[in-house]
């Protein structure tokens, strides 16, 4: 039976079919990944993107726009990667296209789409050709041509559109072509819609091993008996709709909340998206929580946990997880820093430089918007500068920045850890003029080279380098440059296509799965052949890169 237009629980039920396309998809997706190394996450990231609007609007019994505006309002903060971040975009532009609906039918769903397609380009800076965006253009365009009586009509037919795009964005961009790819990004999104397909044809979609999303009623009760005293209290979160016949919502301010809540309970997060207010608090007093918060509007979502039974993956979504547990919520200040980083030793050498919060992340676990939301308000300062340290993560820190009302944000767009080393070094606020501050942050990214060396995870040839399975690559700034049997090789073949002479000091950082003994090896023979450059060696231990050579 034909769908001729649809409610808002029957959008959730589609949206959630395609999260649980997806996520059977998730590895293929992240596996279409230009360099051969594992740090393919574009299909995790639009999951728990995806994921994370699903969990906001929870399923209940709304209003369609109001459905379509909860379930794009937590995709934003939950975006992460550069197709999250897309991706978030485009069903914030759905949710603009849905406003005010109680039922789409096939034209409003048109327009909805074509809302989502603006909205997503307009996240862009400088659009690119042959990505996602690419994709959801020409099958929302096509399915906008052809006439379409019932819903599964128009997903047919962009589905039809999509799938020809997807297979074409090689011809769009070169390096795609060159690594036998399809656009990551875009593929996402055609496994999404096809879910949402799916649903609407009344077709079962199990669920993959791979979500991730705990439930909080598969506990342990004995993990808290009756002879045991609550030692810990209640780990309580709630998002808040605040209402305008309870308050002044544009000039509400979220101290409000904070000052309450310090007298309750510790470990708060606390802060304002619009007309949302987003409240984390562990407390012994939940009930006094919710009372408070009632007094300025209504609840969107509950959650409330006793931190005795909880497991190490929920405690992995508090806030203190997100930042290094060395950091606390500082007194007000002028000037702060939050930057991004994996492994012991350079969250270490970051904070030892002066940053206020590392997030913890980069390649394989980009955080979120939120993830930058909750350490701007750990952070406390007037003004912000952020170091994402991954090209995929810029967008994600601007979109937070653009959401954060407390602090002016500044993302300094640092894509590597070459970068980040070189401009936080660097780290004086001694002039007190922001701007000056912002630009000698960026002066002192110019002629950094950062080369890393990873294990390449299936054969390929780049740039002219001929690379085989296991074999170890060099990436140069974005290009593969050598490739050799074992890492301190291709650390050591790298080194030929950088002008040694041009730079003063070499910082070998050692990833988890490098050596020490073979760093050195590689610092005792520049130094008889450079002698006059400085050779440093750090211990990183990060994930991903045996080795990261930083040339300064």
């Amino acid at each position: 039976m034909a769908t001729l237009e649809m409610n808002g629980e029957t959008y959730y039920r589609l949206v959630s079919g395609g999260e649980k396309l997806l996520s059977l998809h998730e590895d293929e997706v992240n596996d279409l990944n230009v360099f051969p190394i594992p740090d393919g996450d574009t299909g995790k990231n639009m999951k728990m993107t995806l994921a994370g609007g699903l969990h906001a609007a929870s399923g209940k019994d709304l209003e369609f726009g109001k459905m379509a505006d909860k379930i794009a309002s937590g995709m934003l903060l939950s975006a992460r990667g550069n197709s999250g971040v897309i991706l978030s975009q485009f069903f914030a532009g759905l949710a603009e296209g849905f406003a005010g609906c109680v039922y789409a039918d096939v034209k409003a769903v048109a327009y909805a789409f074509e809302c989502g397609v603006k909205r997503a380009y307009s996240s862009v800076i400088t659009p690119t050709e042959g990505t996602i965006l690419t994709v959801v253009r020409e099958a929302t365009n096509y399915a906008k041509s052809v006439t379409s009586v019932s819903l599964e009509d128009f997903f047919k037919a962009w589905l039809k559109r999509a799938k020809e795009a997807l297979a074409n964005t090689p011809n769009q961009l070169a390096v795609l072509k060159e690594a036998n790819v399809v656009d990551s990004g875009g593929a996402g999104i055609v496994y999404i819609v096809e879910g949402m397909y799916k649903v609407l044809l009344g077709q079962e979609i199990e669920s993959s091993s791979k979500n991730s999303d705990t439930n909080i009623n598969d506990f342990n009760p004995d993990l808290f008996t009756s002879d045991m005293d609550l030692e810990f209290g209640y780990c309580t979160e709630v998002l808040v709709r605040l209402q305008n016949s309870k308050c002044d919502v544009e000039n509400l301010d979220a101290n409000i909340f904070i000052d309450y809540l310090k007298t309750i309970g510790n470990s708060i997060v606390c802060f304002k998206t619009g007309s949302i207010i987003k409240i984390h608090v562990h407390t012994f007093y939940p009930y006094k929580v919710l009372q408070f918060a009632q007094q300025y509007g209504e609840f969107l979502t509950i959650k409330i946990e006793n931190m005795m039974l909880q497991n190490q993956e929920i405690r992995e979504k508090d806030a203190l997880e997100h930042a290094d547990k060395k950091v606390e919520k500082k007194a007000r200040h002028e000037f702060g820093v939050v930057t991004v980083a994996s492994g012991s030793g350079v969250k270490d050498a970051f904070l030892n430089f002066g940053c206020d919060v590392v997030i913890d992340g980069g390649q394989t676990m980009n955080p979120s918007s939120e993830d930058f939301i909750k350490a701007f308000d750990y952070c406390n300062a007037e003004n912000i500068f952020v170091f994402p340290n991954n090209s995929n993560i810029i967008m994600a820190a601007n979109q937070a920045a653009q959401m954060y009302e407390n602090s002016k944000v500044f993302v300094i767009p640092t894509k590597n850890l070459g970068q980040a080393y070189a401009s936080l070094s660097m780290i004086d606020f001694t002039s007190n003029d922001v701007e000056e501050i912002k630009q000698n942050f960026i002066d002192s990214m110019e002629g950094v080279e950062t080369i890393e060396i990873s294990k390449a995870t299936r054969d390929a040839s780049l740039n002219g380098v001929e690379i085989k399975e296991n074999d170890y690559i060099a990436i140069l700034d974005k290009e593969v440059v050598s490739s050799s049997k074992t890492s301190i090789d291709a650390a050591f073949d790298s080194l030929k296509h950088v002008n040694l002479d041009d730079h003063g000091v070499l910082l070998i950082v050692v990833g988890k799965n490098g050596y020490s003994a073979d760093a050195q090896k590689l610092v005792d023979s520049l130094k008889k052949t450079n002698p006059y450059l400085d050779v440093e060696v750090s211990l990183g231990q990060q994930d991903v890169y045996d080795y990261i050579l930083i040339c300064e």
